[in-house]
């Protein structure tokens, strides 16, 4: 099993995650469309290209999100959590387009036991996605619940 068990975790410990992706076009619209998000900048090329400071559509945050953090899983939470708890602060400092490369770096911010749950804790990480330039484009603190190591 991939992840790590609640125990293995350590406060300041940090991920370069190896796995990376470059974004399609199809990766937005497919997901714009499967979300119902009809926004004229993750569709209208046209649009984008006349009517926004971007001149060409932006990849959709919530991918961006999603593919952030789907990223990390392997190197820390696969098979071994229990739940996401919550996503806080998500920012989106520049945007992402078609044909941009992301790679993910965490960082542990907090362990603590669970108070409610014997066997397992609670990790805080932030997770910080980069394109190809190396600029910031994404950044979340999230919460997991992890199962402990088993007896």
């Amino acid at each position: 099993m991939p992840g790590l068990w609640f125990e293995e975790f350590e406060v300041g410990q940090q991920f370069r995650h190896v796995m990376r992706r470059t974004i399609t076009e199809a990766d937005n619209v497919f997901f714009s469309a499967l979300t119902h998000n009809p926004a004229a900048l993750h569709l209208d090329e046209e649009y984008c290209r006349t009517e926004t400071e971007f001149g060409q559509r932006i990849v959709n945050s919530a991918f961006t999100l999603g593919l952030m953090v789907g990223i990390t899983v392997g190197d820390t939470t696969l098979g071994t959590t229990v739940a996401n708890l919550g996503w806080d602060e998500v920012r989106f400092p520049k945007p992402l387009f078609h044909g941009d490369t992301i790679r993910v770096e965490s960082e542990v911010l907090s362990k603590r036991e669970s108070k409610s749950r014997p066997g397992q804790g609670i990790i805080e990480f932030v997770h910080r996605a980069f394109n190809q330039r190396e600029e910031l484009v994404a950044h979340c603190r999230r919460s997991a619940l992890m199962k402990g190591r088993p007896a």
